[in-house]
């Protein structure tokens, strides 16, 4: 079984696109996943799955989670081990001295450098924003919400990425720190089959 994480973009934002925790669990389960648990209430999900589950899983998500609750939203789905590779990616981690304001904003596919126009660092001072293959990674000393990056650079990212504090992003690799390691500690032949 692979250990994933879901990304769910856009719920639980103060009142627009409300879903439970029940009903976010039930679309991830509903859509083959097991051991399947939310974290905080902004669209986290730490799961396993059979095999590596790609955009075709994150559709059947996003299908079971329309049919229970009439919201439309973005999943991104990522394996355990690319996401915790992406936050020992992050290259901002000695600037930044508050989790709530660092920022990984995860991406379906990697960014195509030749139309993201980066913004020039005294553009957005005291904001730094650097960017990886897999994550934009954005410090925000002045508050997410008072972000100086434009509008157009996030346009030009893609229509599926979303981002999640420094501070979920902890929350997220001890969840499947903790299940990776029980998996090692449990084996192969001991490990119960859900």
């Amino acid at each position: 079984m692979h250990i994933a994480v879901g990304l769910v973009r856009g719920i639980n934002v103060g009142t627009a696109k409300s879903v439970s925790m029940a009903d976010l669990a039930a679309a991830f389960e509903a859509a083959g996943f097991s051991d399947v648990k939310t974290l905080l209430r902004s669209g986290n999900v730490v799961f396993r799955a059979k095999s590596v589950p790609g955009t075709a899983e994150s559709v059947a998500v996003e299908r079971e989670l329309l049919a229970r609750t009439g919201v439309t939203a973005s999943v991104l789905i990522v394996e355990a081990g690319a996401f915790a590779r992406i936050a020992q990616a992050n290259p901002l981690l000695d600037v930044a001295h508050d989790d709530s304001k660092l920022v990984v904003t995860f991406l379906a596919e990697p960014p195509d450098l030749d139309a993201l126009a980066i913004p020039a660092a005294d553009s957005i001072a005291p904001e730094v924003v650097s960017v990886g293959q897999d994550a934009i990674y954005q410090w925000c000393p002045l508050g997410v919400s008072n972000s100086r990056i434009p509008a157009s650079f996030w346009r030009a990212v893609g229509p599926v990425a979303t981002a999640r504090n420094w501070r979920t992003v902890q929350r997220i690799l001890d969840e499947t720190g903790r299940r990776l390691s029980e998996d090692v500690s449990d084996g192969p032949s001991t490990r119960a089959r859900p």
